[in-house]
């Protein structure tokens, strides 16, 4: 059985799309499941008001193109996210204007308009046993997580398993940063709410037509790959999405996370996956890595010695930043400072969890390799298959 397909995809060109859909969905018997009436949520990646040719963002193209395909079915279609920042209609509206999204009118989809939130309560969960999520997600009978391949300063990648971070409300995510500071334990909240939602996520896909290298998930630059893929499977997808990038397991935490559940094997060399994932990698994607699980080097005391020496760490250049504040106002810890128009970082409460980096609209804070990391891997673009 199939548990990944990933087909070409050119451009954003309507024509192109739609036979892109159509290879990329077969596998998975297209959209059969859908039955009139029923009401689809698409979980998109929104994460902050850019233009889609920014990269940052699912494509709309993509959107429209399967709210055509659901609506044409009698579904119901929503199409929603939590971007960071205020989740008020006045905000959220400006993100769906910047992005493109209010294109899915025309097509019978619909933008989310509630901003209603749900406390949840999840006793088997590995870190968030509990948590707040969107509430028009408990409307849904089925979500599709249509997610954007792009690098991640804290998890190495953001993809299908990522996104569901955009069920947290824009507001609340700075505390789950606090709540789960290290990049394990936020891997860990992450696939729990993956799993979560796990028996409504009927299908993920991931625009990788031009994806996002560098200094990701904001502020790096469009890279043009040429594939949809897709997979019942957020963890399956990640693990073809990552080996598309040159990424391993190793590299991503969400995947040890999911791993370690037996949520996935340890390669996309282990998956059933039609269409071949390696004609579409580039030799030179750059993106963003650091040895993971360093910490655990030699116990508990010296492991966090090792962990400091190795591990990346934001920094803003002092030539982009404009003092705007925007950085200040995200750390979930506030340990960042405007000085004479600039940002400063208190290094010693950082918990790098790079949200600064994420959300700094002039694209000035850096991911920055440690010295140690650096003599030890010298270049940043992707290992050669």
């Amino acid at each position: 059985m199939t548990q990944v397909s990933i087909a070409p995809c050119s451009d954003y060109s309507e024509a192109e799309v739609s036979r892109a859909f159509d290879e990329v969905l077969a596998p998975f018997g297209g959209l059969d499941w859908v039955l009139p009436g029923m009401r689809v949520v698409i979980k998109a990646n929104l994460v902050i008001f850019f233009s889609p040719a920014r990269a940052a963002t699912t494509h709309p193209a993509l959107i429209c193109e399967l709210c055509r395909r659901l609506t044409g079915r009698g579904a119901e279609v929503i199409v929603g996210d939590s971007p960071g920042g205020l989740y008020t209609p006045a905000f959220v509206n400006r993100v769906y204007a910047a992005t493109g999204m209010r294109e899915v009118e025309k097509y019978g989809g619909r933008l989310n308009s509630d901003y209603g939130q749900t406390a949840a309560g999840y006793p088997e969960a590995k870190a968030a046993k509990s948590f707040i999520y969107t509430s028009y997600l408990d409307r849904a009978d089925a979500i599709i997580n249509f997610c954007k391949l792009k690098t991640h300063g804290m998890m190495g990648m953001s993809a299908a398993v990522k996104n569901m971070f955009g069920v947290v409300p824009g507001t609340l995510k700075p505390e789950y940063h606090c709540r789960f500071p290290n990049h394990a334990a936020f891997a860990d909240m992450l696939v729990d709410l993956n799993e979560y939602f796990a028996t409504k996520t009927r299908l993920c896909i991931c625009d990788a037509v031009v994806a996002m290298e560098g200094n990701g998930p904001t502020a790096g630059s469009p890279r043009k790959l040429g594939a949809i893929i897709a997979s019942p499977s957020p963890y399956c997808l990640d693990l073809v999405a990552a080996g598309l990038i040159g990424l391993t397991k190793e590299d991503v935490p969400t995947l040890e996370a999911a791993y370690r559940r037996g949520l996935a094997p340890a390669s996309a060399e282990e998956l059933i996956v039609l269409g071949d994932y390696k004609k579409y990698k580039p030799a030179d994607f750059k993106h963003i890595t650091a040895p993971r699980g360093i910490e655990k080097f030699g116990g508990k005391v010296l492991g966090k010695i090792v962990g400091r020496m190795f591990h990346s760490r934001p920094v803003p250049d002092r030539s982009e930043c404009t003092g705007c504040g925007v950085c200040a106002n995200t750390c979930p810890l506030g340990v960042i400072k405007i000085q004479n128009g600039l940002a400063h970082i208190d290094r010693k409460s950082c918990i790098r969890c790079f949200c600064c980096q994420e959300f700094c609209p002039a694209g000035a804070m850096k991911v920055q390799r440690a010295l140690m990391a650096r003599l030890l891997i010298k270049s940043t673009p992707a290992k050669k298959s």
